[in-house]
């Protein structure tokens, strides 16, 4: 995500008004389930271990949607869970403000076979036990034009699971009511700090493996969108979150000797249908 639509969410004026004749939320709580996209700017990935310490530069990457199946998977009970989801919980602490708990599971893939640039070295033996690597791929490297050949260089992505475990603020402003009903909308900001984690699949020098999650990073995210209260215990949200993520410890061929370091901007897109529960004070 462009650096500046961040920065801009980062500074939206956070403004709250009297409520006198908005719904009064103080002192309830909320939970919410919803599905994203999710976009990625180009990022370096650095590689280090035994015999070898490179970066790649400028590697693009996507998103995993899931399609759209209806019943078969994202209104199955045990198979929901699959795609791109957002689940959040949170108090409001007065009319105005909350805090929240949340997990938004998306999904990072980069594209295989693609070209880029290359810094570091690459030996003939790496890691240990050692793997042989290819000779085409040997060499000592200075910004040097590289296809990142998914055949038998790297296969990388975060597909189950780029994990964005965050605590938020939220400001809510309401901007309309429907007379003699509890039918609102509100405008809402954020922000949010987290950490990430990612269950990674990686073939590094063809050596690796889907690994189990791990606590591979931390981040901070900014967000804004709109809330429409159907009732006092329902609502529906669709919110926009930026954010950057510094991951300093990703898995690669699951030898304790190799990890791979990158920081991935992200922009999200979701949509998510969620309850109330509690009374208001």
């Amino acid at each position: 995500m462009p650096k500046y639509i961040l920065f801009f969410l980062l500074f939206i004026p956070f403004v709250a008004f009297s409520q006198t004749d908005f719904l009064h939320r103080k002192g309830t709580f909320y939970v919410f389930w919803g599905y994203n996209r999710s976009a990625y700017p180009t990022s370096d990935i650095r590689f280090q271990g035994p015999g070898y310490d490179f970066t790649l530069d400028a590697v693009k990457a996507s998103d995993a949607p899931t399609p759209f199946d209806g019943f078969q998977t994202y209104f199955n009970p045990s198979l929901f869970s699959i795609p791109q989801f957002n689940l959040h919980g949170g108090y409001f602490i007065n009319d105005s403000w909350s805090i929240s708990l949340g997990w938004d599971h998306m999904k990072y893939v980069m594209n295989p076979d693609q070209a880029s640039h290359i810094t570091g070295h690459i030996d003939a033996q790496v890691s240990s036990p050692q793997i042989p690597v290819n000779p085409a791929y040997v060499g000592t490297y200075s910004n040097s034009p590289f296809v990142i050949q998914s055949k038998d260089f790297l296969q990388y992505e975060h597909t189950d699971g780029y994990n964005y475990a965050a605590v938020e603020i939220e400001n809510y402003h309401p901007i309309w009511r429907k007379e003699k009903s509890n039918i609102q909308l509100d405008w809402v900001n954020g922000l949010g700090l987290g950490v990430v984690v990612p269950r990674s699949d990686v073939r590094l020098f063809t050596v690796g493996a889907n690994h189990f999650w791990n606590l591979s990073g931390a981040g901070a995210s900014a967000k804004s969108g709109f809330r429409l209260n159907f009732t006092k215990l329902l609502f529906f949200e669709a919110m926009f979150k930026g954010g950057y993520t510094n991951l300093w410890e990703v898995r690669t061929t699951g030898r304790s000797v190799d990890h791979a370091s990158q920081t991935i901007w992200f922009g999200e897109l979701y949509g998510a249908l969620g309850f109330s529960i509690g009374r208001a004070k």
